[in-house]
């Protein structure tokens, strides 16, 4: 447990070391603090955090910089973490002026993170956990020959030819559509497939249809992620050394990086940070995530995220992430109609 001078003393050395990059001195931190004790009192709290594991120093009479579990301390103990209102009001604006397409929303929402908090920022397209069947058009191509248009919530279209077992005009393709459109509306594939044992015939063909459609997007991946900001990281101090930075373009060239940075344990509510070896990927383990679930809790769920360096602006990466994830959510929830 440390003292309540302690606790500042760390605090102030976070703080200086993600402003300047460099050790941080007993001097510079009585003149932040504005502890009322010498700098020879400071140096000996120092010793005490070293040995407790919240500092480092390159050597005995350098100054101190932050620990991961430094970081880790100084995060449980940031509160109030909001976006300036006129930041707030930007965004909102922002977002106003975009077309009203998924992919413009995660495209702005990663530029605008990425130039917030000059780190890399990573969002992936809200996965539909259970689809849920919305409507289906029959369309007539030739003889027993047609085109099912089967539309998804959360905006998803698929299309499949199929072969019916008998001839049917559009008229009569029509009828079938709205018939199984009545009986399937806002079901899931597993509660489909027991209404379409009632059918027969072509309908039960475009039923058939419709399962394996809806099973096959249940089972499919999340879609490719939206990155951005890389060049941000670039001038950073931590990645001079180039094979510091090259884990974390590998694993983005790999296609690993969102299963990399996204804990497990993520919780469907919140904004998590992940700092430096609590990753459990080697090639992040010099780098802090700071990561947040958006969309509808077990309907359609995406992830925004930040990655950088441990010396990030906590502040900032967490109070950007929260907000646009919440911009997104509305988002997300207003193509399911649940505003």
């Amino acid at each position: 447990m440390l003292t309540e001078r302690e606790a500042a003393i760390l605090k102030s050395i976070v703080r200086q070391y993600i402003a300047w990059a460099t050790p941080v001195a007993s001097s510079r931190i009585l003149n932040d603090s504005g502890l009322k004790v010498s700098s020879a009192t400071i140096r000996n709290d120092m010793v005490h955090l070293e040995e407790m594991g919240y500092i480092l120093r390159p050597h005995h009479a350098s100054g101190g910089l932050p620990s991961d579990a430094g970081y880790r301390y100084y995060v449980e103990t940031l509160t109030d973490i909001e976006l300036p209102v006129e930041e707030q009001l930007l965004i909102n604006h922002l977002f106003y002026q975009a077309e009203k397409r998924l992919d413009e929303w995660l495209s702005l929402a990663t530029a605008l993170t990425a130039q917030m908090v000059h780190a890399v920022a990573v969002a992936t397209p809200p996965r539909v956990l259970t689809c849920q069947f919305k409507h289906l058009e029959l369309i007539f191509i030739k003889d027993q020959l047609s085109l099912l248009v089967l539309v998804l919530y959360g905006a998803k279209v698929r299309q499949q030819l199929i072969a019916f077992s008998e001839p049917a005009n559009q008229a009569e393709l029509s009828a079938t559509s709205n018939r199984l459109n009545g009986l399937f509306a806002g079901l899931t594939w597993e509660q489909l497939s027991v209404k379409s044992e009632e059918l027969s015939g072509n309908e039960k063909i475009a039923a058939d249809s419709v399962v394996k459609l809806m099973e096959a997007e249940d089972v499919a991946e999340s879609g490719e992620p939206y990155l951005d900001g890389f060049h941000f990281i670039l001038g950073q101090p931590e990645f001079m050394q180039n094979y510091r930075l090259t884990g974390l373009v590998e694993l983005a060239e790999q296609r690993r990086l969102v299963k990399s940075i996204i804990p497990q344990e993520l919780t469907a509510r919140g904004v998590q940070v992940v700092i430096g070896k609590e990753n459990k990927a080697e090639a992040i383990s010099n780098l802090s995530v700071v990561v947040s679930h958006y969309g509808i809790p077990r309907k359609a769920v995406g992830t925004l995220g930040v990655v950088g360096p441990t010396r990030m602006s906590y502040v900032r990466a967490i109070s950007t992430v929260d907000y646009l994830s919440s911009v997104l959510s509305k988002l997300v929830a207003g193509l399911y109609n649940e505003e």
